[in-house]
């Protein structure tokens, strides 16, 4: 092998001006590339940062682009039927929740306000998978569900076993899972369901076959969506896995999830349609409309990103949510990355004297996003909020409550790559009822979670260089 490629080298060496060409060569590779990447037109840093990779690994940083570079998915036509009549009836929410940040919602997703008759928060897995599976069982027309995590372990099977007795009963039943994210779960797991009737679709799998069509390795859906009859649905950070029932591990993850019954279900189910039809390549199907009911009492508002949007709703939608506090900011985050926006805005608040409080895990399942969070606590201490770090188990709720009134919750994490990367959904719900339940949950949390102090050690080499590089690499965890 050696000796082969000395040979090669030779043969390369011998040719004539070689210097000169492979300099050409070089040149092109680079004015080509480069003006690519400087036409997307993203962040400056984030640009030459890109630039100075493709620069200094010849040939092997297209590579590592074509992988993991910042890419852009067209939807247009799907999200187009957002604004429809039919798939989304008007509501009087808009008279009830903020405006302001309805408007932003409705403006950066084509999702308008609705209501819900009910809004129940399910704190931890065994709640959640209790009442779905409940749910499931009472389905008489269809079922579309959607999730990052659905592994094939007890949990799992629970889940997918009530999916194929409904689907022999004759309902329409509709699966989408993340290529990635359930890597882990053999295709063969759900053929039974499809045997059953049930339709199954994996979203963005890897196509190693395709090598010359750019992959979407980087790009996933984590949204958690299950819609039931079109009028029952749940949504939040919990996916189907054990790793999320208390009552199967002792060490499951703290998370927190909704189940909503009304109106705003429609936009989760015009949601999950549009990711069906992407991922399927099929025309959206759009299951036809409950009878019409009466208005909920709840204001809630679904919000949608992903990467086929430049609005970043969701960060939108947190930055203007925390900008509009007049008494309290709390936030619960199992990633904290925060961009510039983000990061000035909880700042902002805690130097505007309101009670900021943010409650991450003492350990993630990710050491680098770990030390890349604490890589902000001085910052964030010096500005005056209070940190919080959980410790009986990781923390995976994603919440944040603004003020007695305003509450999100969803699947987005506080951090780069659930703003720009990832298909990301969370509700928006303008309700003291609620918020005083999330406060209750955030209360008992934190009582488990030490609370980070000013003056705590900080060795140069053991922790704030980690943490140092840890935050570099922010843009691409």
């Amino acid at each position: 092998m050696v000796e082969a490629l000395q040979s090669a080298w030779h043969a390369v060496s011998d040719i004539h001006n070689v210097r000169i060409w492979l300099s050409a060569l070089y040149l092109v590779y680079l004015v080509g590339l480069g003006c690519w990447i400087v036409l997307q037109k993203r962040e400056p840093v984030a640009t030459v940062s890109w630039l100075l990779c493709l620069a200094l690994l010849p040939y092997l940083g297209f590579i590592v682009y074509h992988y993991l570079g910042p890419q852009r998915i067209t939807r247009h036509r799907l999200r187009r039927a957002r604004s429809k009549a039919p798939l989304l009836a008007p509501s009087a929410a808009d008279d009830v929740i903020a405006r302001e940040l309805s408007r932003l919602g409705t403006a950066t997703t084509g999702l308008p306000p609705g209501t819900a008759r009910e809004v129940r928060m399910l704190v931890d897995g065994h709640a959640k998978y209790t009442a779905l599976l409940a749910d499931i069982a009472q389905a008489r027309d269809s079922i579309d569900v959607e999730y990052y995590i659905f592994l094939a372990d007890t949990t799992g099977t629970a889940v997918r076993d009530a999916l194929i007795e409904r689907a022999r009963a004759g309902v329409s039943v509709r699966l989408l899972v993340d290529a990635v994210g359930s890597s882990k779960t053999p295709r063969k797991f759900f053929a039974p369901l499809v045997e059953a009737g049930g339709l199954v679709a994996w979203f963005h799998p890897m196509r190693l076959g395709r090598f010359w069509r750019r992959p979407w390795l980087n790009l996933r859906t984590h949204r958690k969506i299950a819609v039931i009859d079109g009028h029952i649905a749940y949504t939040g950070g919990i996916n189907v896995t054990d790793e999320e029932d208390e009552s199967l591990r002792p060490d499951a993850y703290r998370d927190l999830h909704l189940r909503l019954e009304g109106r705003i279900a429609r936009a989760l189910q015009v949601l999950f349609v549009e990711d069906w039809a992407y991922a399927t390549e099929h025309p959206p199907v759009l299951p036809p409309a409950p009878e019409e009911t009466e208005p909920g009492s709840y204001a809630v508002q679904a919000i949608a990103s992903g990467p086929d949007s430049d609005w970043e709703a969701i960060h939108r939608m947190f930055v203007s949510a925390i900008h509009s506090a007049q008494r309290r900011v709390w936030l619960t985050t199992p990633y904290f990355v925060p961009g510039e926006a983000a990061l000035m805005a909880l700042t902002s608040a805690a130097l505007g004297g309101l009670d900021v409080r943010l409650l991450v895990p003492k350990v993630s399942d990710s050491r680098i996003v770990t030390l890349a969070a604490r890589s902000y606590f001085d910052q964030l201490l010096a500005a005056g909020v209070r940190i919080y770090e959980y410790g009986p188990r990781m923390l995976h709720s994603k919440a944040l409550l603004v003020d007695d009134h305003l509450v999100s919750i969803g699947s987005a994490n506080f951090d780069y790559r659930s703003f720009r990367l990832n298909f990301e959904v969370a509700i928006l719900c303008h309700d003291a009822r609620l918020a005083g339940e999330l406060e209750r949950v955030i209360e008992g949390d934190l009582a488990h979670s030490p609370r980070v102090r000013e003056d705590r050690a900080r060795p140069l080499w053991t922790v704030r260089l980690p943490e140092a590089v840890a935050r570099l690499l922010s843009p691409l965890l």
